[in-house]
């Protein structure tokens, strides 16, 4: 699952951002870490590289830009602007996902959403919690140098002005985050739904108040236990953490917002409604944290849905009695029932028997061979298992079902395909409309000469507007468009078709997982069956 996050900086040294990127830091204090010599600790793996810089420094090519263009030079204007694209730490076994081919993505990223911007682009191979995430920074600077197309996140003629300044807005980072996706979905890489919000929205600054918070709180505690006396607290809790498990606590047995209300107070918290959004005070503080600071399942539409179920669970209860629960008659048959609990093979645990006459023609030793012997026996009894469990009465059953599953993969694979092709479409359709919106002015100016010299000569001096304006128009005449459709609702059915094909990409890989499962298992249960009757021949040899 990749995350995509952003940071600005108004910090006026270019220089401490690659310094960051190439040297080790302390993630806690952000400040370099130094050898027994005093000296900067390079980074063990990492790899950079800089866009539309030159032969010179990024540092040195962004403050001769800010004095060309006397942008940059205040100490309340934003210098640089800093992307982090995460990526799923299962990617690299599971996918195949290097740092190499990371910086590609990254790089590629960069130069198709901030053209004309001085960049940096550099991939660490893990992140400061050493979960094996590879991820990719992007630090541009916040002035562009170049005229650009106009893109479809940007809202103002500015945004693609030479000289003005990147603009992050909330239309920005929606537009990012769908192309994150994309890029995921294009790269066969883990992804989740970026475009739809989180349960609990963490922060960047209370992320790291809980660490900072958990190391001075184990600090503590080992001080505690040098000395002999118990710790009283093991996990430390940010106040928003706290905040959510008073509300969860308060949600789960509430059947009315009055109700609500009135067991959130019991704990010292207030609840508030204004605009229809919802805001929660705590005791010790003076300032409400509002339920979007907190997370979707604290605001307004998800405290009464949880409501709502709570009350119509209550009354259903009151209408039937409560069966009467059967418990195991003794400690035997309770350990029984949960050894075979433990002990039930999953379905997703079968994998294919080995050859292992095959194997050992190729030369594998007697330690594989035992080992080959052990791990056929293990999915022997796992593809019975599976076998039972799915109601098959012959093979020939479970060959109907692999073709059926097999139908069914086929049919979600043409759809997805089918709403690829038509989301190409609609991508195209809107490149061409936002280069024909952008050189609206030169047609208008054309129409504004007066006589056929003065058009001549205009038209040479926008030539390259004319050429793009053109090449549109062409294409919307090959596609036999007519009517113009709306930017806005173009780019509305995009990101819907984009929500489509991410389910339908979902709704794939289900059913390719499902289909290799049930070849799996075919797979094994043939080799199970043409054994059965070589046993039986060297029976009867023996006798």
């Amino acid at each position: 699952m990749a995350t995509f996050k952003h940071i600005s900086s108004k910090n006026a040294d270019y220089g401490a951002a690659e310094q960051y990127l190439t040297f080790e830091h302390d993630e806690f204090t952000m400040k370099p870490t130094l050898d027994e010599n005093g000296r900067l600790v390079l980074r063990d793996d990492y790899r950079i590289s800089s866009l539309n810089c030159g032969d010179e420094d990024f540092a040195i090519a962004c403050m001769r830009s800010n004095l060309k263009y006397g942008k940059n030079q205040k100490r309340e204007d934003v210098k640089s602007h800093h992307y982090i694209i995460s990526f799923d730490p299962r990617d690299a076994p599971d996918n195949g996902l290097t740092v190499d081919r990371a910086q590609v993505l990254g790089e590629e990223f960069c130069k198709t959403h901030f053209p004309g911007h001085q960049a940096l682009v550099c991939t660490h191979p893990d992140g400061h919690n050493h979960s094996g995430n590879i991820h990719v920074h992007i630090v541009i600077n916040s002035l562009r140098i170049a005229e650009v197309p106009l893109l479809p996140y940007m809202e103002r003629p500015a945004d693609t002005r030479e000289g003005c300044k990147h603009r992050c807005t909330d239309a920005a980072m929606e537009y990012f985050k769908a192309e994150v996706m994309e890029m995921c979905h294009r790269e066969n890489l883990y992804q989740i739904d970026l475009l739809n919000g989180s349960k609990n929205r963490v922060t960047e600054r209370e992320y790291w108040a809980k660490r900072k918070g958990q190391a001075a709180l184990d600090k503590e505690n080992a001080s505690l236990a040098a000395i002999g006396e118990p710790p009283q607290l093991t996990k430390f809790e940010t106040d928003k953490e706290k905040l959510r498990r008073t509300i969860r606590t308060a949600l789960s047995s509430a059947v009315s917002f009055e109700d609500f209300s009135g067991k959130l107070l019991q704990q010292g918290v207030t609840v508030k409604e204004s605009r229809g959004r919802l805001s929660y005070l705590m005791p010790d503080r003076t300032k409400p944290i509002t339920a979007r600071k907190l997370g979707d399942d604290f605001d307004r539409a998800a405290v009464l849905e949880a409501l709502t179920i709570n009350a119509q669970n209550a009354a259903r209860a009151a209408e039937k009695p409560i069966p009467k629960q059967e418990y195991p008659r003794s400690i035997k048959d309770r350990l029984q029932h949960g050894k075979a609990a433990i002990n039930a093979p999953k379905q997703d645990s079968v994998q294919r028997m080995v050859d292992r006459e095959a194997k050992l023609a190729e030369g594998k030793g007697i330690g594989y061979d035992r080992w080959a012997a052990v791990h056929n026996l293990k999915q022997m009894a796992a593809t019975m298992s599976v076998y039972e469990e799915s109601g098959f009465s012959s093979p020939e059953e479970l060959e109907a079902a692999l073709a059926a599953a097999s139908a069914e993969l086929s049919n979600v694979h043409a759809e997805l395909k089918a709403v690829e092709s038509t989301l190409r479409e609609k991508k195209d359709l809107q490149k061409q409309l936002l280069a024909y919106i952008k050189t609206k002015p030169a047609r208008d100016g054309l129409k504004a000469q007066k006589t056929e010299k003065a058009r001549k000569n205009y038209r040479e001096q926008h030539e390259s507007e004319f050429i793009i304006s053109e090449s549109a128009a062409r294409y919307f005449k090959a596609k036999g468009i007519s009517k113009l459709p709306v930017s806005k609702a173009l780019q509305t059915e995009i990101e819907q078709l984009t929500k489509e094909k991410n389910s339908l990409y979902n709704e794939y890989r289900e059913k390719k997982a499902s289909v290799r499962e049930l070849q799996t298992v075919k797979g094994n249960l043939d080799k199970i069956l043409r054994r059965e009757p070589e046993r039986g021949k060297g029976r009867e040899n023996e006798r």
